[in-house]
């Protein structure tokens, strides 16, 4: 896939990992997600946190892959911020800050929606000077 030429990162390593663990609709689902990810934001880095969850950055978190049992789960941390015309965000509605799309068996979000978000969810974090400066 073009625009991911640089080596694999651990992280990148992990989660390819942990999608051909799953091996099933979630790992399916999630490579899906992921691949629509770097479509969308082709400099996203991706980090791995938590005791494993994927996580995907540009300028902070832009959203990261949960697996469960019956849904995957992409948590959008700025989520409450972006607009979602598509409907897309499904779960974690009650909070002011984060979130969530609980994707289950046999359901494929809408690609271009998806995207879209992705980018807003860049943007937005882009748009904010970092709360601390790097040397």
């Amino acid at each position: 896939m073009s625009g991911m030429s640089n080596p694999p990162s651990e992280a990148a390593a992990l989660i390819d990992a942990r999608i051909a663990e799953l091996g099933d609709w979630r790992g399916e689902t999630l490579a899906r997600m992921r691949g629509l990810i770097h479509e969308a934001v082709p400099e996203v880095v991706e980090t791995w946190k938590w005791r494993g969850v994927p996580v995907w950055e540009a300028g902070g978190i832009l959203c990261t892959g949960e697996t469960y049992k019956a849904v995957v789960k992409l948590t959008f941390a700025k989520g409450a911020s972006l607009p979602d015309p598509a409907g897309l965000f499904n779960s974690s509605l009650e909070g002011n800050t984060r979130r969530a799309i609980d994707i289950p068996e046999g359901v494929v979000l809408d690609a271009d929606a998806f995207k879209a978000l992705v980018r807003a969810a860049a943007a937005l974090n882009m748009s904010k000077p970092p709360k601390r400066g790097k040397a």
